[in-house]
Protein backbone atom coordinates (compact mmCIF):
# COMPACT_ATOMS: atom_id res chain seq x y z
CA UNK A 1 0.00 0.00 0.00
CA UNK A 2 1.34 3.42 -0.96
CA UNK A 3 1.68 6.06 1.73
CA UNK A 4 0.02 9.19 0.39
CA UNK A 5 0.11 12.55 2.14
CA UNK A 6 -2.02 15.48 1.02
CA UNK A 7 -0.15 18.58 2.21
CA UNK A 8 -2.17 21.78 2.20
CA UNK A 9 -2.07 25.40 3.26
CA UNK A 10 -5.45 26.94 4.05
CA UNK A 11 -6.40 30.40 5.22
CA UNK A 12 -10.21 30.25 5.05
CA UNK A 13 -10.59 26.48 5.37
CA UNK A 14 -11.60 25.78 1.76
CA UNK A 15 -8.27 24.25 0.76
CA UNK A 16 -8.22 22.20 3.96
CA UNK A 17 -11.69 20.87 3.20
CA UNK A 18 -10.66 19.97 -0.34
CA UNK A 19 -7.50 18.26 0.96
CA UNK A 20 -9.50 16.15 3.39
CA UNK A 21 -11.98 15.19 0.66
CA UNK A 22 -9.12 14.21 -1.67
CA UNK A 23 -7.43 12.13 1.04
CA UNK A 24 -10.72 10.38 1.87
CA UNK A 25 -11.36 9.63 -1.82
CA UNK A 26 -7.84 8.25 -2.26
CA UNK A 27 -8.62 5.78 0.52
CA UNK A 28 -6.43 3.72 2.85
CA UNK A 29 -2.93 5.04 3.28
CA UNK A 30 -3.88 8.64 2.47
CA UNK A 31 -3.85 11.40 5.05
CA UNK A 32 -4.35 15.16 4.92
CA UNK A 33 -1.75 17.29 6.69
CA UNK A 34 -1.48 21.03 7.22
CA UNK A 35 1.82 22.11 5.71
CA UNK A 36 2.66 24.55 8.53
CA UNK A 37 5.97 23.53 10.03
CA UNK A 38 6.68 20.78 7.48
CA UNK A 39 10.37 20.17 6.82
CA UNK A 40 12.18 18.38 3.98
CA UNK A 41 11.87 15.04 5.81
CA UNK A 42 8.09 15.38 5.98
CA UNK A 43 7.98 15.71 2.19
CA UNK A 44 10.48 12.87 1.66
CA UNK A 45 8.58 10.27 3.73
CA UNK A 46 5.41 9.57 1.65
CA UNK A 47 5.46 7.51 -1.53
CA UNK A 48 3.04 9.96 -3.16
CA UNK A 49 2.57 13.64 -2.37
CA UNK A 50 -0.49 15.72 -3.16
CA UNK A 51 0.16 19.43 -2.68
CA UNK A 52 -2.63 21.97 -2.30
CA UNK A 53 -2.77 25.73 -2.08
CA UNK A 54 -5.03 28.64 -2.67
CA UNK A 55 -3.82 31.70 -4.54
CA UNK A 56 -3.98 35.07 -2.79
CA UNK A 57 -3.70 38.62 -4.04
CA UNK A 58 -2.29 38.73 -7.53
CA UNK A 59 -0.83 35.24 -7.87
CA UNK A 60 0.67 34.79 -4.39
CA UNK A 61 1.12 31.42 -2.75
CA UNK A 62 -0.90 30.82 0.43
CA UNK A 63 1.00 31.99 3.56
CA UNK A 64 1.50 28.54 5.15
CA UNK A 65 3.57 27.54 2.11
CA UNK A 66 6.03 30.43 2.39
CA UNK A 67 8.47 28.58 4.66
CA UNK A 68 7.44 25.11 3.51
CA UNK A 69 8.25 25.83 -0.14
CA UNK A 70 12.00 25.87 0.58
CA UNK A 71 11.62 22.63 2.55
CA UNK A 72 9.81 21.09 -0.43
CA UNK A 73 12.59 22.15 -2.79
CA UNK A 74 15.10 20.51 -0.44
CA UNK A 75 13.20 17.23 -0.16
CA UNK A 76 14.31 14.01 -1.85
CA UNK A 77 11.49 13.34 -4.31
CA UNK A 78 13.36 11.30 -6.93
CA UNK A 79 11.16 8.37 -7.94
CA UNK A 80 8.10 9.88 -6.23
CA UNK A 81 4.87 10.93 -7.86
CA UNK A 82 3.49 14.35 -6.98
CA UNK A 83 0.06 15.81 -7.74
CA UNK A 84 -0.98 19.43 -7.29
CA UNK A 85 -4.32 21.09 -6.68
CA UNK A 86 -5.29 24.69 -6.19
CA UNK A 87 -8.16 26.96 -5.35
CA UNK A 88 -8.70 30.33 -6.95
CA UNK A 89 -11.23 32.92 -8.06
CA UNK A 90 -11.44 33.02 -11.85
CA UNK A 91 -13.80 36.00 -11.92
CA UNK A 92 -12.00 38.23 -9.42
CA UNK A 93 -8.45 37.23 -10.37
CA UNK A 94 -8.72 35.97 -13.93
CA UNK A 95 -5.28 37.31 -14.82
CA UNK A 96 -3.49 35.31 -12.09
CA UNK A 97 -5.91 32.42 -11.71
CA UNK A 98 -4.49 29.65 -9.46
CA UNK A 99 -0.92 30.91 -10.04
CA UNK A 100 0.13 29.52 -6.63
CA UNK A 101 -0.14 25.99 -8.05
CA UNK A 102 2.77 26.72 -10.37
CA UNK A 103 5.06 27.44 -7.41
CA UNK A 104 4.29 23.99 -5.96
CA UNK A 105 4.69 22.34 -9.36
CA UNK A 106 8.08 23.98 -9.95
CA UNK A 107 9.30 23.10 -6.43
CA UNK A 108 8.26 19.45 -6.83
CA UNK A 109 10.12 19.17 -10.11
CA UNK A 110 13.18 20.91 -8.63
CA UNK A 111 13.19 18.27 -5.87
CA UNK A 112 13.15 15.46 -8.43
CA UNK A 113 9.46 14.53 -8.31
CA UNK A 114 7.36 13.45 -11.26
CA UNK A 115 4.16 15.48 -11.47
CA UNK A 116 0.95 13.69 -12.43
CA UNK A 117 -2.68 14.74 -12.56
CA UNK A 118 -2.77 17.48 -15.21
CA UNK A 119 -6.29 18.72 -16.02
CA UNK A 120 -7.97 20.42 -18.95
CA UNK A 121 -8.72 24.13 -18.78
CA UNK A 122 -12.24 23.56 -20.14
CA UNK A 123 -15.03 24.90 -17.94
CA UNK A 124 -13.06 27.85 -16.56
CA UNK A 125 -13.04 31.48 -17.70
CA UNK A 126 -9.75 33.29 -17.07
CA UNK A 127 -7.34 35.36 -19.07
CA UNK A 128 -4.02 34.11 -17.72
CA UNK A 129 -2.56 31.50 -15.39
CA UNK A 130 1.01 30.42 -14.68
CA UNK A 131 -0.52 27.05 -13.70
CA UNK A 132 -1.13 26.21 -17.37
CA UNK A 133 1.65 24.13 -18.94
CA UNK A 134 1.33 22.68 -22.44
CA UNK A 135 -2.30 23.79 -22.59
CA UNK A 136 -3.39 22.08 -19.36
CA UNK A 137 -3.51 23.01 -15.70
CA UNK A 138 -0.67 21.33 -13.79
CA UNK A 139 -3.30 19.74 -11.53
CA UNK A 140 -6.83 20.00 -10.21
CA UNK A 141 -8.37 23.47 -10.13
CA UNK A 142 -11.26 24.35 -7.85
CA UNK A 143 -13.13 27.65 -7.72
CA UNK A 144 -15.32 27.61 -4.62
CA UNK A 145 -16.11 31.30 -5.09
CA UNK A 146 -17.81 30.89 -8.46
CA UNK A 147 -18.29 27.16 -9.09
CA UNK A 148 -18.71 25.56 -5.66
CA UNK A 149 -21.35 23.23 -7.05
CA UNK A 150 -18.71 21.55 -9.22
CA UNK A 151 -16.12 20.92 -6.48
CA UNK A 152 -17.23 17.44 -5.42
CA UNK A 153 -17.51 16.15 -9.00
CA UNK A 154 -14.15 17.65 -9.95
CA UNK A 155 -12.46 16.04 -6.94
CA UNK A 156 -14.05 12.67 -7.71
CA UNK A 157 -12.99 12.76 -11.38
CA UNK A 158 -9.46 13.87 -10.50
CA UNK A 159 -8.99 11.20 -7.85
CA UNK A 160 -10.12 8.56 -10.38
CA UNK A 161 -7.54 9.95 -12.82
CA UNK A 162 -4.83 9.96 -10.13
CA UNK A 163 -5.55 6.38 -9.14
CA UNK A 164 -5.10 5.35 -12.76
CA UNK A 165 -1.88 7.35 -13.17
CA UNK A 166 -0.54 5.94 -9.90
CA UNK A 167 -1.49 2.36 -10.76
CA UNK A 168 -3.98 2.14 -7.90
CA UNK A 169 -7.08 1.19 -9.88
Amino acid sequence: MKKITVFYGSTTGNTGSAAKAIAAALGDGAEARDVSGADANAFSEPDVLVLGTSTWGVGDLQDDWVGALDALKGARLAGKKVAVFGLGDQNGFGDSFVDGMRDLYDAAIAAGGTVVGACATDGYEFSESRAVVDGQFVGLVLDDDNQAGQTDARIAAWVTQLKQELGMS
